[in-house]
Order: structure tokens, then C-alpha cells, then sequence
């Protein structure tokens, strides 16, 4: 019986595109430029922000992120950046009676843009928040210890094989790996994916399937 289900957040519930388009903004590069660089490093199995790196080589993208901020054009989310099954399925998981949680490796400023969202869950949290970012077993120790339920009743809902997948199944969780965003579809059929995962799906409404049977 499944208890809980917790979800990532960038290419799970919240689309890319605004992240990318306004950092290729400040960095004064094509948006396709960057959008191109970003599926390179992810095939390579690299993290997304050394696409950063490949267009402004030596950027400190910490420090840039505070300019950013600093200039009003820092991170931004409102309802056009969550994907269009995203209310309707965890509404109607929660009506099922599974507790909802949304944890992802997100900064503190991204958290509270979430919560500011109002989305239908029993916790949003960070990992900027929480001081532990996937794919470190402190994350996943953190998310079970939220979730209220055994490991085998909850499961982990993500894009990312490396930080949403593998690890968790070493946490004990149960796992959905969701072919959606670039690395969702890029790995999709990989071998130790679907070894890895107990379910694969096309899009967050199937879930409630998954609950009920």
C-alpha cells in the first residue's frame, strides 16, 4: 500500500524553460545556444549548470545568482511554469488519502516560491532548506523521515537517474521515474532505469492508477 508519495520539482512538476531563458538573458548568449549546451552536459551525464561554465568559462554561478537577485532578476515561478497535470494529480492523490510532498534540490528562494504556488500538498520543502541535496542519503534519510511512512509504502517521483532513481532505491523508497524534460526522456529506456524503477510513466496522472491498485 502506498502511504506517500513525494515529488521532485524542476522537469516533475515545474517546467525548465523560464530558469534557462533568463539565465542565457543575463549571460547576453542565444537562448537556443544555452537551451543546446544544457543537453549536452545532461548526455554526458554532467550537472546542468556546467552549461554555465561552457558559455562563460570561470563564471562563479553562485555569485552571479546573488547578482541576479541583487538586479530584480532572480528566480521566478507562477502557475505558467508548473505542468498542466500537476494540480490535478496531487489533488487527486490526496483524495485517494496519500500524503503529498514536493522535496527537490531547489534553493531556499525556489521553496518559497512554491509554497507561494499554493499546490496541493501536505509539505513543500528544499534541499537549501534542509542543508543536503540529492543524490546524498542524508536527502532521502530527510525525505523519510517527512513522509511518515516506511520506505516500501513511499514513493520518489523524478526526471533525474542519478539523482532521483538510483539513490532512492538504495534509501529503501520506492521509485517513478517520469519521461518528461530532457533527462527524463534521454534516459527513459536505459537499461538500469528500468531495472531501477517500479514504475515508469508519461505523466503524473497516471499515479492514482498506480495508488489504487
Amino acid at each position: 500500500m502506498i502511504e506517500t508519495i513525494v515529488f521532485d520539482v524542476g522537469e516533475t512538476i515545474t517546467r525548465d524553460d523560464r530558469y534557462w531563458q533568463s539565465w542565457a538573458d543575463w549571460l547576453d548568449v542565444p537562448r537556443h545556444t544555452l537551451s543546446a549546451l544544457v543537453g549536452a552536459v545532461v548526455a554526458r551525464g554532467q550537472d546542468n549548470a556546467e552549461a554555465l561554465r561552457l558559455v562563460r568559462p570561470g563564471v562563479d554561478v553562485a555569485a552571479e545568482y546573488r547578482a541576479r537577485e541583487a538586479a530584480g532578476q532572480g528566480e521566478y515561478l507562477d502557475e505558467s511554469d508548473l505542468y498542466d497535470d500537476v494540480r490535478p494529480a496531487l489533488s487527486a492523490l490526496r483524495q485517494l488519502g496519500v500524503r503529498v510532498i514536493v522535496a527537490g534540490n531547489q534553493t531556499s528562494r525556489a521553496g518559497e516560491l512554491l509554497r507561494a504556488l499554493d499546490l496541493p500538498a501536505d509539505l513543500v520543502v528544499t534541499s537549501a532548506e534542509w542543508g543536503v541535496a540529492k543524490p546524498q542519503p542524508e536527502f532521502f534519510e530527510r525525505v523519510l523521515e517527512v513522509a511518515q511512512a516506511a520506505p516500501d509504502r513511499t514513493v520518489y517521483v523524478g526526471d533525474h537517474p542519478a539523482n532521483d532513481i538510483f539513490p532512492d532505491k538504495r534509501a529503501g523508497l520506492r521509485v517513478a521515474h517520469v519521461r518528461r524534460g530532457p533527462l527524463g526522456h534521454l534516459w527513459a529506456d536505459d537499461a538500469k532505469v528500468v531495472a531501477a524503477a517500479d514504475w515508469r510513466i508519461d505523466g503524473l496522472g497516471q499515479l492514482t492508477s498506480i495508488v489504487a491498485d
